[in-house]
């Protein structure tokens, strides 16, 4: 099966249908994480070495190094958050552990990918950051599943939109296509996330879905019509693409969970 028809196969909406259970559903969306974000990647895999701690993250060159670099920044906010919540005894309801576990899995599978390739290419690899979970409007995700939740949402949307963002700097590199596949990943994660929470899959204009209003700018300009205009009315149009978020953007979002 080539790349396009591989895709396709997981985009049918009966992966959704009524009476599909969310450990049915993720065990079909499992083999993206794993057949896109790595084996098709000429990338080897290496062992994460010592690692060393930042404050607040500064935004990264519009280059593909740059891009690069803030990709694996995100991931590791992302990896460290979804290892946390596994971790936590009592937290993740049973019907949900492996949805959960799974999308932990994708999340190590990206910073080890990103970290081989970058140290491969002679690329400086960013420092893990020390992170705040609270978000500093004292939000409690691993004692309180529902905000669990809505902070992953959070996370995934921006991912989607933030590898989208960097996908210019990308263009006419080695690195294009893993990262696009990557964001693929991102995306089943956002939309799996949101129907946890009893949303739709996807984004209506730039409804938050009752997120917080500190996090409002991860859906700031969602509502954008410019794509596919005059074909559906704005609710459908919004729907239908998600927008980019800029460097800048997606560094503000990540610091508030940067201590």
């Amino acid at each position: 099966m080539n790349l396009i028809k591989f895709l396709e196969s997981f985009t049918d909406d009966k992966l959704y249908a009524a009476g599909a259970s969310r450990r049915d559903s993720f065990s079909q969306f499992g083999t993206i994480g794993k057949g896109l974000a790595l084996a098709s990647i000429p990338f080897g895999l290496s062992a994460l070495g010592n690692k060393t701690y930042a404050a607040d993250i500064q935004p990264t060159p519009a280059t593909a190094a740059g891009a690069l670099q803030l990709a694996l920044t995100l991931e590791y906010l992302e990896s460290a958050f979804y290892a946390m919540a596994v971790d936590t005894a009592n937290l993740i309801p049973a019907e949900d552990q492996a949805a959960i576990t799974l999308i932990r899995d994708h999340e190590a599978d990206h910073v080890s990918f990103l970290t081989s390739a970058m140290t491969a290419a002679g690329i400086a690899i960013p420092a893990v950051p020390q992170f705040d979970w609270s978000g500093g409007i004292g939000l409690s995700p691993f004692t309180n599943y529902d905000q669990f939740l809505a902070v992953a949402q959070a996370f995934e949307d921006t991912g989607v939109r933030a590898y989208k963002g960097q996908a210019g700097f990308l263009m006419g590199t080695d690195y294009l296509q893993p990262a696009l596949q990557i964001h693929s990943v991102e995306a089943r994660h956002a939309s799996q996330i949101r129907r946890m929470r009893g949303q739709k899959g996807w984004i209506t204009g730039q409804d938050s879905g009752g997120l917080p209003p500190e996090v409002q700018a991860v859906y700031a300009g969602e509502q954008s019509t410019a794509l596919g205009a005059g074909q559906f009315d704005a609710a459908a149009q919004s729907q239908a693409y998600d927008e980019v978020i800029n460097t800048q953007t997606a560094v503000n979002i990540a610091n508030l969970f940067i201590a």
